[in-house]
């Protein structure tokens, strides 16, 4: 009976700690790549041509809330790309794979209106 019950833990310790495959899906020229945390839920999605990042990428916490989104050329980050950490957004954008300029705003910061 021991061996049975330290067998079934054993199985349900192994089974806390594995990890879940990506899965990788063709779209026309593209492959979609997600990305998965330990308690299923995604934690990156994106795109591959040529075996490189490119296009749009998401990214998202273990409770499924989006932390971070933004574009790759050719494998590196161009553009605006968006952080989210609590109630403060940052705004970071990416000239050839180096940070050009950050912007940050809270939640509670009063929006400006261009009227």
């Amino acid at each position: 009976m021991k061996k049975i019950l330290m067998i079934a833990l054993m199985a349900l310790s192994f089974g806390a700690y594995a990890q879940i495959e990506p899965t990788f899906e063709k779209e026309g020229d593209m492959v979609k790549a997600t990305y998965f945390h330990a308690n299923g839920e995604v934690s990156q999605q994106g795109y591959f041509l040529n075996e490189r990042l490119e296009g749009e990428w998401k990214m998202f916490n273990e409770k499924g809330d989006k932390i971070a989104m933004g574009n790759y050329e050719n494998g590196v980050k161009s553009g605006k790309w968006l952080f989210w950490e609590g109630d403060v957004k940052s705004e970071v954008n990416f000239d050839n794979n180096r940070i050009a300029s950050v912007t940050k705003a809270s939640a509670k910061d009063p929006v400006v209106s261009n009227k």
